[in-house]
């Protein structure tokens, strides 16, 4: 299967790459941040204008902090929200010139787009994107996404980008993610405290085992860590799509798309899922339903709708037309929905059957919990 998947990348056309803070950063003086390492920056770009030949890469693109860090002159990466988000907004600009001066020399146009979770969660500003991105990649613009740090707040953030760019596969129909970092891939142990720890050149999936083996999730320079690039690799790897986790290293994309054995790849689960089926798993989970055993069958082996005779606990509170996570009695997650009824309303016809749903609530929008159209399992 290994051989078999790598020599599939040759094929892809439409690879989406995410650009962390670690692997752009260059290394900083004792009482200063790290800076850019603008080297490491332009060899990436000769790599962008490599595979673009044939290709339409995007770019989902870290890096605004931590060049507004450097512009601002300040000590260290800002923890206020406030003061991150004046950095985002004075190293963007800066973030994209770079882009646009690199690329444009080596023969290539690229655009600059921002986004929030909340683009994402609105279906019809999902769609506007979906389209304004069709038509950047249809005249071979690359387009360079980031997370619009200036107006994010919690409610709207996707957390870290390689959640952005997991989500960011679906928005553009790409048919590979390529998620660059500061290690070889995924080791077997944590190859910074034990430099014997082997690299795991392929997984079939993402187990909470598999996740296990990330170690620390943050680092000083970026907002993530191997773990949220596992996470990355399983929503993607959930939607039908394959991922290699590579180290960010002057050559790699070129050596990733013609099948070598490099970084840490995860075959995809199945075939691609419909778009809109993708976009609910993009999704952030407003609450909670805890199915018993007989539910779970019914919504992974017959494919039926979630009734509120399956349904034993709710947690959180989300309104009618919410996205809520469907996961078992012992809180593992398996599905994802819209909820037909709310928090409230659900908790009042938990384990009802469908008949008892107007009696309950002295009106029935439908006999069920989360209707099967507006349901997509995980696993």
């Amino acid at each position: 299967m290994t051989n078999s998947l790598r020599s599939s990348f040759a094929r892809c056309r439409r690879p989406v790459i995410k650009i962390g803070s670690a692997v752009l950063a260059g290394a900083g003086g004792k009482a200063s941040p790290p800076t850019l390492d603008r080297q490491k920056f332009a060899g990436l770009c000769d790599d962008l204008a490599a595979i673009a030949r044939g290709r339409t890469p995007v770019v989902v693109s870290s890096g605004a902090v931590a060049l507004g860090v450097e512009r601002l002159q300040l000590r260290q990466r800002p923890q206020e929200m406030a003061l991150k988000q004046a950095a985002a907004a004075a190293g963007q600009s800066r973030l994209m010139r770079l882009y646009d001066d690199e690329l444009e020399r080596r023969g290539l146009q690229c655009a600059q787009v921002l986004l929030t979770h909340g683009d994402i969660a609105d279906r019809g500003r999902y769609l506007n994107a979906r389209r304004a991105l069709g038509e950047l990649l249809a005249r071979n613009v690359v387009p360079v996404i980031n997370e619009n740090d200036t107006v994010s707040v919690e409610e709207i953030k996707f957390g870290d980008n390689d959640a952005l760019a997991a989500m960011v596969v679906d928005l553009v129909e790409a048919d590979l993610l390529v998620i660059l970092t500061d290690a070889a891939g995924l080791c077997e142990k944590d190859p910074r405290k034990d430099p014997s720890a082997q690299r795991i050149s392929h997984l079939e999936r993402i187990t909470p085992e598999v996740e296990a083996l990330a170690g620390d999730p943050r680092s000083s320079v970026g907002s993530g860590g191997m773990l949220t690039k596992l996470r990355a690799a399983r929503r993607a790897s959930e939607a039908g799509v394959p991922c290699a986790i590579v180290p960010g290293e002057p050559g790699i994309l070129q050596k990733l798309l013609q099948g070598d054995d490099v970084g840490t790849v995860v075959s995809a689960q199945g075939e691609r899922r419909g778009l809109r089926k993708r976009w609910m798993l993009d999704l952030k989970a407003r609450g909670e339903l805890r199915v018993d055993d007989g539910a779970r069958l019914a919504l992974i082996e017959r494919k039926k709708s979630l009734l509120p005779s399956g349904v034993r606990e709710v947690l959180g509170s989300f309104a009618s037309g919410d996205p809520v996570q469907i996961s078992t009695l012992d809180g593992t997650p398996f599905a994802r929905g819209l909820a037909v009824y709310s928090a409230d309303e659900v908790r009042r016809i938990v384990g009802r059957r469908s008949a008892e749903i107007e009696a309950a609530l002295g009106y029935r929008l439908l006999d069920c919990v989360v209707h099967r159209d507006d349901l997509v399992v995980m696993q």
